[in-house]
């Protein structure tokens, strides 16, 4: 299953125009509120160093992409309508948005630091906006629709939760279909210390606070703080840095990117997702509001903050927010290859922290019978299978069918 990454935030913060540079999809941008009025999912990209130069090979992707040394891994984004408040009692696209973001591992904020858009999301006077108190908008009605979800099922918990008090297995069972896993729910207890009371004690302070932590761990979060490229939008972005100090905030362009993606298209420059270069291939092809717009984003854009933020957003969120290794599994060692004769054919992102058993299991379940030990390729060496995989691994597992 690949990655899934919601795009989140109030209407006209440039959500869709994020959505469309990172995938190169033709959704309608507008400046009227609620243009997204259901979802849009499309194929974006985590791109990572591929480790084929490194064993002197040429490979043969399979399930990724292989691009100037650069590979390229399939993910899931999802462009969601914006949030209004109340969202959680169910105004506005509220319950749309809120089931459909639930089945993201990730959530990419996107906040317009120009301060462009009013309370209401519309679009005001650049600088009249305030995107630190946007942020808290959308992250309240968030907690506000976990607590939602604790609070019309009290009975129900109590009952789950019995007859051992198992109130981990309850609480997982309540908000699994949201994507929340046991470890998830262990950790908001201990972090809130709740996990010596009887859910049927909690008051409504205890299940706001545990069903903030609780959307915090399951749901991490990353801040883009889009519209950087207009004028007075980086003092909101060293205040968003400030008030919210234990996130990732990414400064960002999407109208810049997306120039630079069609551009690349027509095959106008030489542009790589996420590079902080580009070079440009047929000058006299360009007219002057496009020369204009491309002397813009070198200086302003690339020369300030070294990129537009849109794969960069991407790229973090999937390897320090979300703490994926890339790693290759080979069939046949001596050739790197799997049985087909495909070189470095597949890229699996597993968590950190996951062992070869965890890798034989994403592979295929059967895998996981008569595993005897892995061979890690680049040191020529014999792991067991509680061994941690890192970053860029190339494994070959031998079973005992294999033998």
């Amino acid at each position: 299953m690949p990655i899934k990454i919601g795009l989140i935030g109030k209407t006209n913060t440039g959500k869709t125009t994020f959505f469309n540079s990172s995938t190169l999809s033709s959704d309608e941008i507008s400046t009227y509120p609620f243009t997204t009025k259901k979802s849009s999912t499309s194929v974006g990209y985590a791109i990572t160093l591929c480790v084929h130069p490194e064993f002197n090979v040429n490979d043969n992707p399979n399930n990724s992409k292989c691009k100037d040394g650069w590979r390229y891994i399939p993910i899931e984004l999802i462009d969601l309508p914006g949030l209004i408040k109340d969202a959680w009692k169910g105004k506005g696209l509220g319950n749309q948005f809120l089931s459909i973001a639930s089945q993201s591992d990730a959530l990419l904020h996107i906040v317009d630091a120009s301060g462009g858009v009013d309370s209401s999301g519309r679009i005001a006077e650049v600088g009249s906006g305030d995107p630190v108190s946007d942020f808290a908008d959308i992250e309240e009605e968030l907690n506000m629709w976990y607590q939602k979800i604790f609070e019309g099922n009290r009975d129900k918990l109590k009952k789950m939760a019995e007859p051992d008090n198992d109130q981990v297995n309850a609480l997982t069972q309540l908000y699994q279909g949201m994507g929340v896993k046991k470890s998830h729910v262990k950790e908001a207890l201990r972090i809130t210390q709740l996990e010596e009371k009887d859910i049927e004690n909690y008051d409504i302070q205890d299940s706001k606070k545990f069903s903030t932590e609780l959307r915090r761990i399951s749901k991490p979060t990353l801040i883009v703080a889009n519209k950087i490229d207009v004028k007075g939008a980086d003092k909101n972005f060293q205040r968003l840095r400030e008030r919210y100090n234990d996130m990732i905030v990414v400064p960002a362009s999407a109208d810049s990117e997306l120039s630079l993606r069609r551009a690349e298209q027509k095959e106008l420059i030489k542009y790589s997702p996420g590079s902080e270069q580009f070079d440009i291939l047929r000058a006299n092809d360009l007219n002057q509001k496009q020369r204009d717009a491309l002397d813009f984003i070198k200086s302003d854009i690339m020369g300030e903050y070294m990129r537009t933020g849109v794969q960069f957003a991407i790229n973090v969120t999937v390897f320090k927010l979300l703490k994926m290794n890339s790693i290759y599994p080979v069939a046949i060692p001596e050739k790197l290859s799997d049985k087909k004769g495909r070189v470095l054919p597949d890229l699996i992102l597993l968590k950190d922290g996951s062992t070869i058993v965890d890798l034989a299991r994403e592979i295929h379940s059967d895998l996981t019978k008569g595993l005897l030990y892995a061979k890690d390729l680049r040191y020529n060496l014999r792991v067991p299978t509680n061994y941690q995989l890192r970053d860029r691994d190339v494994i070959s597992l031998v079973s005992a069918s294999k033998k």
